[in-house]
């Protein structure tokens, strides 16, 4: 596994990175906890030490398995990144911007975009009983709030910080300009965003930014959520009330069929998956620090895991590149 360090601090985290959204259960059609538990262990085991959750993956779910996956293994050797600004309990009194409506035990609770001073520090005392630790490696704000100005949402990160609850602050899903913005406050550490070889708009200003003023990218959904896979172009079915169903349907699917088709003789030479092929690809991007991985099961914690074993030539990047631009 290779490292690597964060922005412009000291956290090293692993360049693959587990992430919780899927285990979380709620819009990917459930979840099974004994393969979920094996499959964060199996990744620690594997050199995946840092591991990316958030309060609304499974409304809580997904930071308990997480923090009972990781007993009786080093605190100090592993990487906790979670997240806060998503509302569900009601504890916002309707402020904020929202979100959408999300199913939660078979009801439809609505979920708010909510970063007050209040509410950041409420969520974050939240977050670490469930993950049973008394600080938090990366701190990031799931999404922005247009109603809370960004400088009070930074305010509340640096006091967390001051107090030794967390290591380092980020944000998610944050455009340049507000970016900028942050960092007029707080010298953030990294921007987690969505980034694949399908979603790469992210090139244009994103990137050129973070080279230029050391910040830390943390790419999620490089698999565009099992698409780039290719195993839903055989006989994968998927339940009703997984929110996939309607996701892929933005893409051309065949031409991203035709495109995997195209790269499928890499990986079978190489004797690896798809899948890891593709993490590889994403890994090697410019600015991209570390790439979220999710795994159901140990199996494939594995397998994300060795994509960083996996060396491809600049004339093999040329290729993919070039089939890439047909899709």
């Amino acid at each position: 596994m290779e490292y690597r360090k964060l922005g412009n601090t000291d956290l090293e985290l692993s360049a693959i990175t587990y992430g919780a959204f899927a285990i979380g259960g709620s819009m990917w059609g459930g979840n099974e906890k004994k393969d979920s538990i094996a499959s964060i262990k199996a990744s620690i085991e594997h050199g995946i030490t840092t591991l990316d959750t958030a309060p609304f993956y499974g409304f809580g779910l997904s930071e308990a398995m997480i923090g009972e996956a990781i007993k009786g293994y080093d605190r100090n050797k592993i990487q906790l990144l979670t997240k806060f600004g998503l509302v569900w309990d009601g504890s916002n009194n309707g402020k904020g911007d929202f979100f959408f409506d999300a199913e939660n035990s078979g009801k439809l609770v609505p979920v708010y975009k909510y970063a007050s001073k209040i509410s950041v520090i409420k969520e974050v005392e939240e977050s670490l009983k469930r993950l049973q630790t008394d600080y938090i490696d990366l701190l990031q704000i799931h999404w922005p709030d247009n109603t809370t100005q960004i400088s009070e949402t930074m305010e509340a990160l640096e006091i967390l910080r001051q107090q030794g609850k967390i290591r380092e602050a980020g944000v998610s899903n944050y455009d340049v300009t507000q970016v900028t913005e942050a960092r007029k406050t707080l010298n953030i550490a990294s921007n987690q965003v969505s980034y694949s070889m399908l979603n790469r708009s992210i090139e244009q200003d994103l990137v050129p930014y973070a080279l230029k003023n050391a910040l830390g990218i943390i790419a999620y959904s490089p698999m565009e959520r099992g698409l780039l896979t290719g195993k839903y172009f055989g006989n994968a079915k998927l339940k009703d009330n997984d929110h996939r169903n309607g996701y892929f349907q933005q893409f051309n699917l065949k031409k991203v069929q035709d495109f995997l088709t195209s790269i499928l003789p890499i990986a079978l030479d190489k004797g690896v998956t798809l899948p890891q092929l593709v993490l590889r690809w994403t890994s090697l991007q410019p600015a991209i620090t570390v790439v979220l991985a999710g795994a159901r099961n140990a199996e494939q914690a594995i397998g994300n895991a060795k994509s960083m074993d996996l060396n491809l030539s600049n004339e093999e990047l040329s290729y993919i590149n070039t089939e890439l631009s047909k899709v």
